[in-house]
């Protein structure tokens, strides 16, 4: 008889549904914060400079994970998950205190904090709600319902980024009333996903108090999940490109598209596309296999990474071929990942599966944000950027293959079994 902590035999309940309302929430006003290399710039600071600060955010997330698991078996996902919007929201309304040109004076350690405390309130949210929906979810829909999870972050994409741009403007020529509008509604557009938690049951599949009490890395070590870990790492850094390099690249190629905002189109493309081949192959990863459907994402993002090369001033709309192939590979292969990492841990340390695989995504953008930035300013050409990510991502991707087919036959193997 199942017992009372079991994840119910539905999916697509009232509970669902309001998670995916609170997350798609959270990915507006956190898809703004594409924009955050413009306010870097506006308080004069360069591509180096971005690079550097978003990669500082990134890694204060990756540091701070292990406890956050330890932090959701004990609390509850649902408890910490508002926790992430707070810390979020108010790194947001911090940022309009900092004074102008801050980094120019030497004082832009206060700049690191403040992405540092919404990149960490975002690694508190993400975290939560991937633990929240794994334990609530039919064991055998695990990976379609963090798909679908996932398809709330699409929507969002699909409103921040392009808002972002109607409050920034496509020119220059920024004043601080603009960047004040921008981090207030950043902010406030998470009041209402917060309000939304409280109608949520304090995570289902709650963790017991001795998974609680395990060490992060004690439980790592016995549930390792393998080079799965790699692939996320690669997924990480792929995210450098549209969520921390993409403005400033518009902005210094002088990308400009008549009558419409070359972000916002880039992002309808990107997640619109996106959202559509999530729904479409929901239930395809667990039909045909979440790793062939994984390594078809990563051939289409690697791929995707070289489509921007032909992209000018005076071919801005060619962006839309890179975000289609670029979107359909993280419609692909983000949920395949994510389940084909936690599926090792035991339903009790769904907390510390989620957060490893999140910490290991991380990790690509703690490496690539500076590391990339290097090389643009030292090839003074963005090019470089695409074709090291896209070579980067191709060759995990070959590298995963090979290495997992051993242990991908073992398993398929003991399902026929």
């Amino acid at each position: 008889m199942p017992g009372s902590n079991d994840p119910p035999a539905r999916l697509y309940d009232r509970t669902f549904v309001i998670a995916v309302l609170s997350q798609t929430g959270f990915v507006l006003g956190n898809t703004l914060m594409v924009h955050y290399a413009r306010w870097i710039e506006y308080l004069d600071g360069g591509i180096e400079q971005v690079g550097l600060i978003m990669g500082f955010g990134a890694v204060t997330a990756v540091v701070g994970r292990p406890w956050l698991g330890q932090l959701i078996n004990s609390l509850g996902a649902r408890n910490t998950w508002a926790i992430g919007y707070v810390l979020f929201i108010a790194g947001a309304f911090l940022n309009l205190l900092v004074p102008d040109q801050l980094l120019q004076h030497n004082a832009g350690l206060v700049l690191y904090l403040l992405r540092a405390l919404m990149t960490l309130g975002a690694a508190f949210v993400f975290t939560s709600s991937l633990t929240y929906i794994t334990n609530s979810a039919p064991a055998k829909r695990r990976t379609e319902a963090i798909g679908i999870l996932g398809v709330g972050g699409f929507i969002g994409m699909l409103v921040g980024p392009l808002l972002g741009d109607w409050i920034l403007g496509s020119g220059t020529a920024r004043v601080r009333g603009d960047f004040i509008s921008f981090f207030l509604i950043s902010g406030g557009a998470l009041v209402i996903p917060l309000l939304l938690l409280a109608l949520l049951p304090n995570q289902p599949g709650r963790t017991t108090s001795a998974g609680g009490r395990r060490r992060f890395f004690a439980s790592v070590r016995q549930y390792f999940p393998g080079t799965i870990l790699v692939v996320n790492v690669a997924f990480g850094l792929c995210m450098t490109v549209p969520f921390v390099f993409l403005t400033k690249y518009v902005d210094d190629e002088h990308l400009v598209m008549e009558n419409f905002s070359i972000i916002g189109v880039f992002f309808w493309a990107y997640a619109g596309w996106g959202m559509t081949v999530r729904v479409t192959l929901r239930r395809v990863p667990d039909q045909f296999g979440r790793r062939r459907v994984m390594l078809a994402g990563m051939l289409l993002m690697g791929i995707g990474m070289f489509f921007f090369l032909p992209l000018n001033a005076g071919q801005p709309a060619w962006i839309i071929l890179p975000a289609l192939l670029c979107g359909t590979g993280h419609a692909l292969m983000f949920h395949c990942m994510m389940a084909l990492t936690v599926e090792p841990f035991p339903d009790e340390l769904h907390g510390t599966g989620s957060v490893l695989a999140l910490m290991s995504l991380d990790l690509g953008l703690v490496a690539g944000s500076p590391i990339l930035a290097m090389i643009v300013a030292w090839q003074e050409s963005y090019d470089a950027l695409f074709v090291t990510v896209g070579s980067t991502v191709l060759i995990i991707g070959l590298l995963y293959t090979l290495t997992s087919v051993p242990v991908w036959r073992q398993r398929a193997g003991q399902k026929a079994g």
